[in-house]
């Protein structure tokens, strides 16, 4: 390999360092650099553990607990080499040497900050000089470099004693020098990073995520052509993968994006180490340690420029509200210059900040202040001279992150529904239109981020679609799950074009889908009857399929009980109607096999349709579930059931009328993926009924959802068997009766419409078709998500950015934004999948366009 002064800056962290693999690893990435013709300095971490034990013997009261440290420091080392098959090198013997020396002084001087970060430092020296005895044990030219060397840090005003230690910031120049010397040398270079010097020379700390930082200076020094973070995960992502399986790995940030995430919560990568690369413009890639082949995530100063959009979502908890208030804050000038100043006294900086007329509210993040009740009482004496002072928390701050934020603002009704759902303290909008972040009570942000990076999903804002910026899931990266099945209209596209040929557009259903949607849950044995509801698709051929199953069919007016006689006779019909009239019950009573009513007046205006009919009641358990605010159906806002301080008066009723309350039905939502939602109705149903001894049965009712986005996994159909059977099991007095729709019909129907016009406007290309919100209402009145495929072009690849509107004279009229698919041409047939439930019932004749026809296929 020749000489060269290019140079590329590598990274490894702690756990990077910790076996013999993970070492091989590093090796054959930095001999990939010196084929790609870079010359190349490793920064290292500490070994796994080894930060944490140097702490250890700082904080330790007893010299035996500070030798047990330094014992295990020591084993860790000796395991390491051993794995490898190598001697301890005498660079390694000297350096536990000195970690034994300042050990010993810790008696004396463990309270002095300047041994504190010669201690500190010693996990970084020990690494990086067993890095470089492994290079040469595996015959490759290496170096050992001090950083200390190399990084000078730089004396700040107001800085504290224990920030000038521990804690420092570094000079960002390039010096030139630097590449000759290393040139000269050898064409790897080992570093310790973490550490550098002062003024007069002696060691000091870069503070927490310093070997992230310590690269970054690094790279600004020498003018690396790159500073490549290496870690556990292939880069950053749109949300915490811990919390959120489904966050996407992000391609492409700018500096100013990157920044925001890692300071508002993403942990990956330390804010401070985006300083120094953006001051000289150098870009920074976050890659895989086991998986270098994966792409990772580029930092640089300008990326493509492209529509507004969210990145990331990131949360930080043990946030801390100091809310100051007083009358005599409107006009008064150096008011905040007093408060301020009694935060500085402190050492405390404040994050947002929020201010009303008489009020002002900040918060401190708990990452960069030292916040104790000590330090918080102090402050709000002080504080207390000026103003009211409240201190609010544990709370959590939620941030979402993405170049256009205001214009976005519009588009968020999804997350201002679900943030509003719980206590918000604050919300801070950033100035320079990159973040906007709610503070909430901690305990109130469990899921919270989950529910979140979903909304933004659904809504088009975090444009997921747009393969550049955002990579495949964590999920499918770094879970070994199964493969979703393949769609069956894939497999009978020739029949669905022909079918397409006759008449557009079209609903196409799948028969055996159907049934193997009903197998499947007449499988689950706890459940003892299963109802149809009929409301999701009433297509009288789906009826019959479905009455064949064994399954039976929930109805909600009189022409769904007339079609369900007329295309399942046998089935049984569970009759559930909502602000029904006297005589619909009346007519109902005679019709319906079983009977739930949702009202308490219900039972009064007609008590004569009811003697001697057993019933179920249907409650409202007070809250709503589902995929979105219109499909929620429990909660003080629904329409739906009796509330529960009224079942009282339910029960005196039905008594009076004569009606035997044998049932409890409770359906809280649709669109349900969350096992715990059924356990939890259960549950609670249950709870109830031990107090009303005629009760035998409860209908938990249905919202089963399905996976209607790509990312979203199936309902897993074992666990939901297991999760029943485990209520049942405590309550084993009482049938379970369950009334899916959806589950059984959604995935088996298919929407074939015809392309128009194609019209390209200020950016967007508008690809118009024969069908719209008159065949398809699901987008526009639930903001609902329908795959889209070009089945004239089947094959392709999908890479045209289309948005597929439809003929209606409305502005809402659009059946898929910003959606990717082969290149369409006037007369091409479009798919829309998961079109089986809710599409052709809920069509209509709007602007007098005729509605679609359905064919079984």
């Amino acid at each position: 390999m020749a000489p060269t002064n290019r140079f590329v800056v590598l990274k490894f962290g702690g756990t990077s360092v910790a076996t013999a693999a993970r070492w091989r690893a590093i090796h054959e990435i930095s001999q990939a650099r010196r084929r790609d013709g870079f010359q190349v300095v490793i920064v290292v971490s500490a070994l796994s553990g080894v930060t944490n034990l140097l702490q250890a013997i700082i904080d330790a009261t007893g010299a035996s607990v500070r030798q047990q440290a330094l014992t295990d420091i020591r084993s860790k080392h000796e395991q390491l080499l051993d794995s490898l098959g190598l001697a301890m090198p005498e660079s390694v013997v000297r350096q536990l040497a000195e970690l034994a020396a300042l050990v010993e002084q810790a008696s004396d001087l463990s309270a002095k900050l300047d041994w504190q970060a010669r201690l500190m430092a010693q996990g970084e020296l020990l690494s990086s000089q067993l890095g470089v005895a492994l290079f040469r044990h595996w015959q490759t030219e290496a170096d050992w470099l001090d950083s200390r060397q190399v990084l000078q840090a730089i004396d700040e005003e107001n800085q504290s004693d224990w920030g000038r230690w521990l804690s420092v910031n570094c000079q960002c120049q390039r010096q030139p020098i630097w590449n000759q010397r290393l040139l000269a040398e050898a064409s790897t270079h080992i570093a310790p990073g973490f550490m550098a010097r002062n003024a007069d020379g002696q060691t000091v700390i870069l503070g927490r995520g310093g070997s992230d930082t310590s690269a970054a200076y690094l790279g600004a020094v020498l003018g690396a052509e790159r500073v490549e973070i290496w870690t556990d995960v292939a880069g950053m992502f749109s949300a915490d993968p811990r919390q959120v399986p489904e966050a996407r790995l992000l391609g492409e940030l700018d500096f100013e994006e990157a920044q925001e995430i890692t300071t508002t919560g993403a942990k990956v990568l330390h804010p401070r180490s985006i300083g120094p690369v953006r001051e000289t413009d150098t870009p920074l890639w976050i890659k895989d340690t086991n998986r270098p082949d994966l792409a990772g995530t580029v930092i640089c100063a300008k990326t493509k420029e492209r529509a507004p959009s969210i990145k990331a979502i990131s949360q930080r908890k043990g946030v801390v509200l100091v809310s100051m208030e007083t009358l005599g804050m409107w006009n008064q000038v150096g008011f905040l210059a007093d408060v301020f100043a009694a935060f500085k006294q402190h050492g405390l900086s404040v994050d947002l900040i929020g201010s009303a007329e008489t009020n002002v509210t900040v918060s401190l993040d708990p990452s960069e202040n030292l916040v104790n009740s000590n330090v918080l009482e102090a402050l709000c004496t002080d504080l207390a001279k000026v103003c009211r002072v409240k201190v609010i928390g544990p709370c959590a701050a939620i941030t979402l992150v993405g170049r256009g934020m205001r214009a976005m603002l519009s588009r968020l009704s999804a997350v201002f529904g679900e943030v509003g759902s719980r206590r918000v303290h604050l919300i801070s909008q950033s100035s320079n239109d990159l973040n906007l972040t709610f503070v909430v009570d901690e305990s109130e942000a469990v899921g919270l981020l989950g529910n979140l990076h979903q909304a933004l999903v659904h809504a088009g804002v975090m444009r997921v679609d747009d393969m550049a910026v955002f990579g495949p899931s964590w999920s499918s990266l770094y879970r070994s799950e199964h493969s979703a099945p393949t769609p069956w209209w894939q497999t009978e596209q020739a029949a669905l074009l022909d079918v397409a040929a006759g008449r557009s557009p079209r609903y196409v259903y799948h028969a055996d889908t159907i049934r193997e949607r009903a197998q499947a849950l007449r499988a689950i044995s706890s459940v003892d009857r299963w109802f149809y509801a009929q409301k999701a698709n009433d297509h009288a051929s789906v009826l019959k399929l479905i009455a064949e199953a064994g399954l039976d069919i929930e109805c909600v007016s009189p022409g769904e009980l007339a079609q369900a006689q007329a295309a399942a006779p046998k089935a049984a019909r569970l009759y559930t109607p909502n602000f029904a009239s006297a005589d619909e019950l009346r007519a109902a009573c005679t019709q319906a096999t079983e009977l739930s009513v949702d009202a308490v007046q219900a039972l009064q205006f007609a008590p004569d349709a009811y003697a001697g009919r057993r019933i179920l009641l249907r409650l409202d358990l007070g809250v709503g579930r589902g995929h979105h605010d219109k499909v929620r159906t429990g909660g003080a806002r629904s329409k739906f059931g009796i509330a529960l301080n009224d079942l009282p008066a339910a029960l005196q009723a039905a008594q009076a009328a004569g009606a035997i309350v044998y049932g409890l039905h409770a359906h809280l939502g649709s669109g349900i993926l969350d096992l715990g939602h059924f356990r939890e109705v259960y549950a609670h149903l249950a709870s109830l009924a031990e107090r009303i001894p005629s009760v035998a049965v409860l209908n938990i009712g249905g919202g089963l959802g399905v996976p209607y986005w790509p990312d979203e996994r199936p309902l897993d159909l074992a666990a939901l068997a297991a999760t029943l059977a485990e209520v049942k099991a405590a309550y084993p007095q009482f049938e379970l009766w369950m009334e899916p729709g959806r589950f059984l019909v959604a995935e088996a129907g298919v929407l074939l419409t015809r392309v128009t016009q194609i019209k390209h406007k200020q950016g967007v290309q508008f690809v118009g078709v024969d069908a719209g919100m008159h065949v398809l209402a699901r987008p526009a009145l639930y903001e609902a998500y329908h795959g889209i495929w070009n089945l004239s072009k089947a094959g392709q690849p999908a890479d045209t950015l289309v948005t597929v509107v439809g003929q209606i004279c409305e502005s809402g009229d659009v059946l898929g934004r910003d959606r990717r698919i082969a290149a369409p041409e006037v007369g091409d047939v479009l798919l829309l999948s998961h079109a089986g439930a809710y599409g052709a019932v809920m069509a209509s004749q709007y602007n007098r366009r005729p509605a679609a026809d359905e064919v079984m296929l």
